[in-house]
């Protein structure tokens, strides 16, 4: 099969199968789609579909048709992360900062301490679980922030889809997310610090805020339509930097959104942007993930590590936000709904974790362990919610 047939039968199945199977068993008020993209990819590699038919899989899934999806997937991936930098809004988390700081600080810390537990087990264990390039720190640290993350894109959706995005509790959760979204990036930014490259990276920081400026001059004097260009410019410029700095082009991705003002561009339009982002082109960024599963360490071993880090990570999202909930006088059903929405995995810790295995720092059998708890964490989050929602608002 030449490599066009092979490449436009891959975009056929990522984007029929697991929509069919989204719709024909009506999971709309169950999981996102892009579970079950996720879920998908994960059957469709080498270690379901590749064991089962392993010659029609090396045909279709080949070397050249998976170096193509992961361009695609990288900057569809970049984009989405840009635009959750741009959605963060700081004024509102800074106004109610009391409020804001002890809740996001206590849903991060304690989850990740339970999670950076795991990590130390894990490496207890076997040394297996860690990427040749890796040090066990930064196992321990990679772990434990794959706990504590809140995945901001797929929150707004869940929020929009109960019907709360916009209510004042739904605004809440988002200022929390916000804090810790940043969190994941900074510690990201520490694990791959590399000290070869450390003048690159001093020098990334510094060049960043004279640019910064200019950039933020030019989009207060342009028209809309061509702040985009821009903005897509400039997302590529920052991702570039990053990665030659050492850091990696998503870390730039988002500095880039974080330093856009949300103000610039009318909400229909970004609504519009991402909805087309979401339909076009990140399901490959879903299915080319979960081709990358691997069961190295064997079934049992992964699905056990998958299930010790979705207790550390729910266990520790509702401890904390129960503790922050009794410090601000907060209501018991309150806490509950709020802790279950916060522990929502999924993107960005699914980037998170690419990212990781992309730098050598994990190996594949820890990124499937990861990559299962994401989407077991968010797939249990509409039906908990659900349960609490209906007499909260009563």
């Amino acid at each position: 099969m030449v490599f066009s047939e092979a490449f436009l039968l891959a975009l056929m199945i990522i984007f029929s199968v697991p929509y069919v199977i989204w719709r024909l068993l009506k999971l709309e008020q169950f999981a996102p789609l892009a579970i079950v993209q996720i879920i998908g990819g994960v059957l469709l590699g080498p270690g379901v579909l590749g064991v089962l038919f392993p010659v029609w899989h090396a045909m279709v899934f080949n070397a050249q048709v998976l170096v193509a999806l992961n361009g695609i997937a990288s900057w569809a991936v970049m984009i989405f992360v840009f635009l959750a930098g741009v959605e963060l809004d700081i004024s509102q988390a800074w106004n109610n900062r009391r409020e804001t700081g002890l809740t996001a600080a206590l849903a991060l810390a304690v989850p990740f301490i339970f999670g950076a537990l795991v990590g130390i087990g894990l490496l207890l264990q076997s040394s297996a679980w860690m990427g040749p390039h890796g040090k066990p720190m930064q196992l321990v640290l990679g772990v434990g922030m794959a706990c504590a993350v809140t995945a901001l894109p797929i929150l707004v959706l869940l929020l929009e889809r109960l019907g709360i995005l916009r209510q004042p509790l739904g605004q809440r959760v988002l200022r929390y997310a916000s804090l810790d979204d940043i969190a994941i990036w900074a510690v990201l930014a520490a694990i791959l610090l590399d000290w070869n490259r450390l003048e690159r990276q001093v020098l990334f920081f510094i060049a960043l805020v004279p640019v910064t400026f200019a950039y933020r001059r030019l989009m207060q004097r342009i028209a809309e339509d061509d702040r985009w260009f821009v903005a897509l410019i400039w997302v590529a410029a920052c991702g570039f930097a990053a990665d030659w700095a050492g850091l990696h082009f998503m870390v730039g991705a988002f500095l880039a959104g974080v330093v856009t003002d949300r103000s610039w561009f009318t909400l229909e339009r970004l609504d519009q942007f991402r909805t087309m982002l979401l339909v076009a082109v990140m399901p490959v960024f879903f299915l080319s993930t979960g081709l990358r599963t691997q069961w190295d360490m064997g079934g049992i071993w992964v699905w056990g590590a998958a299930f010790a880090m979705l207790a550390a990570a729910v266990g520790g999202k509702l401890l904390g936000v129960q503790l922050a909930g009794r410090l601000l006088n907060w209501r018991k059903d309150e806490a509950f709904v709020i802790g279950w929405l916060l522990q929502t995995k999924a993107l960005i810790m699914i980037i998170f974790a690419n990212i990781l295995l992309d730098r050598e720092i994990i190996a594949p059998s820890l990124f499937t362990a990861l990559l299962l708890m994401a989407v077991l964490s968010t797939l249990l989050t509409t039906p908990m919610v659900r349960r609490k929602l209906s007499k909260l608002e009563a």
